[in-house]
This record gives C-alpha cells, sequence and structure tokens, in this order.
C-alpha cells in the first residue's frame, strides 16, 4: 500500500513539469508561427523582431531545461553528476536573465519611438537594428552566466533534488559577489522596464489628454485621437505592458529568494522552490499574450469601440485647430511655415503601417507637393510617414 502511494505521488510529480513542458513548446512553437505569417511592415519592425527573440528564446529554454527535469523525476540520481548539475544550473540564469533583458529592450525601443523619435531616426532602429541587439544580449549573458564554470561561484543540488542553481547560501566572497551581482542585474532590468512603461503610457496618456482639453466637440477630438494612436501602435503597447507584467511577476520571486537566502538567518527551501516553478511559468504564459493580442483581434475591438463612439455623438464636426499643431486652422487655404514643420517633426509619433492609408487620402496635387518636401529627408520609410502625417495635417489633408 506504501508503495502504491509513493508511486502515485511520483506520477502526479512528473505529470507537472510534463504539462509545463508541451505547453511551454507549443505554446512558443504557435506563437512563432503567428509571428511570421504577419505583414511584411510589421515583421520588418524592430519590435516585433524583439518579441520573435523572446518567444524563441522561450523556446529554447522550455526545450533544453524541462527534459532534464522530467528525467530527474525519472530518475533522482541525474543531477548528481556535476557537470549536468553546472550545465542546469546554467541555463536556468542565462534564460531568466536573457528573458529580462529582451523584455528590457523592447520597452526601451517604444520609448525611443513614442518619446524621442528624433533619435529613433538618427540611430536607425530597424529589424537589422534589433537583431544586432538580440546578438549582442546573448552574447554578454553567456558570458556573464558561464562564469559560475570557471570558478567564480558554484551551482549546487538544492534541497528538493529537482534542480540546481548557484549556491545562494554561500560565505565565499567572490561567489557571494557574483550571487549578489546576479540578483542586482535582475533587478535593474526589472525597475528600468517599469520605468520605460511608465514613461511610455504617461507621453500616450499626456498626448490624449492635450487632445481632450482643446475647446473642441466630441467628434473633432475623437478624430485627432484617432490620428495620434494607430491600431498598430495600440497592439504594440498593450503586448508591452502584458509581456512585462507576466515576465516581471514570474521572475521577482526568485529576485527575492537571491537576497534573502543572503540576507536572511534561516533557509526556506520550500519558498525557494516555489520561486523557481513560478519562473518556469513563464515561457507557458508569454506566447499565449502574442497570439491572443494579434492584430486582428485588435482591429476588431477599435473598430467595435469607434462604432459605439460614434452613436453616442452624431454632431457633425467644427471648424477645428490642427492635431499636431494648435495655432494652425485646417483649412485647405492656410500657408504653412516649413521650418516650423522641421523643428516639430520630433513630435510626430506614428507606426510605418499607416503610410498607405494616408497616401490613399491625399488628392493628387496634394500628394505631389508632400513627395517634393519628402526628398529633402532621405529614404527612411518611416521618417517619411512622419513627413506625410506632419505636412498633411498642416495642409488640412487629413
Amino acid at each position: 500500500c506504501a508503495g502504491l502511494n509513493r508511486s502515485t505521488k511520483d506520477g502526479i510529480e512528473i505529470a507537472l513539469p510534463i504539462f509545463m513542458f508541451a505547453g511551454g513548446a507549443i505554446g512558443n512553437l504557435i506563437a512563432i508561427i503567428v509571428l511570421s505569417v504577419s505583414r511584411q511592415e510589421r515583421k520588418s519592425s524592430a519590435f516585433f523582431t524583439l518579441v520573435r527573440g523572446l518567444a524563441v528564446t522561450d523556446l529554447l529554454g522550455t526545450c533544453l531545461a524541462s527534459p532534464l527535469t522530467i528525467a530527474t523525476y525519472l530518475k533522482r540520481t541525474v543531477l548528481e553528476d556535476q557537470h549536468i548539475c553546472e550545465f542546469h544550473s546554467f541555463l536556468l540564469l542565462f534564460f531568466g536573465l536573457t528573458g529580462l533583458s529582451i523584455i528590457c529592450a523592447m520597452a526601451g525601443e517604444r520609448y525611443l519611438a513614442i518619446c524621442c523619435p528624433y533619435t529613433y531616426q538618427r540611430w536607425g532602429v530597424d529589424k537589422r537594428f534589433a537583431q544586432k541587439f538580440l546578438f549582442f544580449i546573448y552574447i554578454t549573458n553567456i558570458f556573464f552566466c558561464c562564469l559560475p564554470m570557471m570558478g567564480m561561484a558554484e551551482s549546487i543540488l538544492q534541497t528538493s533534488q529537482t534542480w540546481c542553481f548557484i549556491d545562494m547560501r554561500t560565505h565565499e566572497p567572490v561567489a557571494t559577489a557574483y550571487s549578489v551581482l546576479y540578483g542586482a542585474v535582475s533587478l535593474l532590468l526589472i525597475l528600468g522596464t517599469i520605468l520605460l512603461n511608465l514613461a511610455v503610457c504617461g507621453s500616450l496618456l499626456l498626448m490624449r489628454q492635450r487632445t481632450v482639453q482643446r475647446p473642441v466637440t466630441r467628434a473633432s477630438v475623437r478624430e485627432r485621437w484617432r490620428a495620434l494612436s494607430s491600431a498598430a501602435e495600440t497592439q504594440m503597447i498593450a503586448v508591452l505592458v502584458m509581456t512585462s507584467v507576466v515576465v516581471l511577476a514570474c521572475s521577482a520571486p526568485l529576485m527575492v529568494r537571491v537576497f534573502a537566502n543572503h540576507f536572511m538567518p534561516k533557509p526556506d527551501p520550500t519558498a525557494d522552490r516555489a520561486a523557481i516553478r513560478i519562473a518556469s511559468v513563464n515561457p507557458i504564459l508569454d506566447p499565449w499574450i502574442y497570439i491572443l493580442l494579434r492584430r486582428s483581434l485588435f482591429r476588431r475591438l477599435l473598430s467595435l469601440s469607434r462604432r459605439s463612439s460614434s452613436t453616442r455623438s452624431s454632431a457633425p464636426p467644427s471648424p477645428q485647430r490642427n492635431v499636431f499643431y494648435p495655432d494652425i486652422m485646417r483649412d485647405s487655404h492656410q500657408i504653412f511655415d516649413l521650418k516650423s514643420l522641421k523643428k516639430s517633426i520630433c513630435c510626430i509619433n506614428s507606426d510605418s503601417f499607416l503610410l498607405d492609408t494616408y497616401k490613399s487620402s491625399f488628392s493628387r496635387s496634394n500628394s505631389m507637393k508632400i513627395t517634393n518636401v519628402i526628398k529633402q529627408c532621405g529614404n527612411t520609410y518611416d521618417l517619411k510617414l512622419k513627413w506625410y502625417v506632419c505636412i498633411s495635417s498642416c495642409m488640412g489633408i487629413l
């Protein structure tokens, strides 16, 4: 009877890592496919290049770490081999830190695109730039997480005998310094992600507040906000915020345990095991954010919200000031100052996905005027869009 109860308990315990492995692998594969079949403009953006990088990272982490965990439940002596234990510890260190690094990079990309568009354009942040930055993240994190194998810290089998990690309760100065440094770097990435997300959301809310405070009708306010925020940009912010919440919530407990094991007198193996299990849930949840928050769903939600708002107010729009330049009225005969447009280009925040939409709304004569002005700005796709939105808005085209 005791043997039967023990086998039943072992079966329940091994079912959890198998379920987590299947969920993480299948979910990330679906997410990568969804991201790969999206429109060409979306696939070429820096933000979604980073999103794909995070999905691939989660998939690799799941496929490399989970089989070792499952093998440990089948045979308890697997991680007793020091080389395998060090490799398992490296996987947990590397993929935990790399996920936080990519999330922070995604937040930084949106911050530059929305709050510092001139710097974003000057640095040439595009798909190639994002790929190079992902490579940099991988190389630096591989080197940093290989330091325990080089003797800077010791990887040990934890009390539950199911996972290996660096010794978080060591009193050796070098090993203690590495453990605290790992926790500090992770904490800085978490804080940086939070601050950048707050800055991005705050900038968007401030833009909306300034738009709403103008003395115009509801219909014109709705048109202005529609010009300032596109479906693509809204989707990017939603994906960023939701992914950040999931990654930070899953990573924070392990960081807390790293510091707690150094500064608290009594060890708590149960809390350590719970923290690593929570961190293991992250690759399972991340891909479903990309899948559920795909652009087609956002289009439907935005169209429903616009349809409901249009039924509430049927008042005709009155003459109003320009969206981006309040001193310029929406009059097709209004003369605009090109120099002031060049000085204010950093205030324009749009996505390259809407270029065709804006171009299709121009008359032939106005489109030719705009094209001549854009030739002075170079051939960058995103910069061309900013000039389209800026000049067409001032000329009363939109």
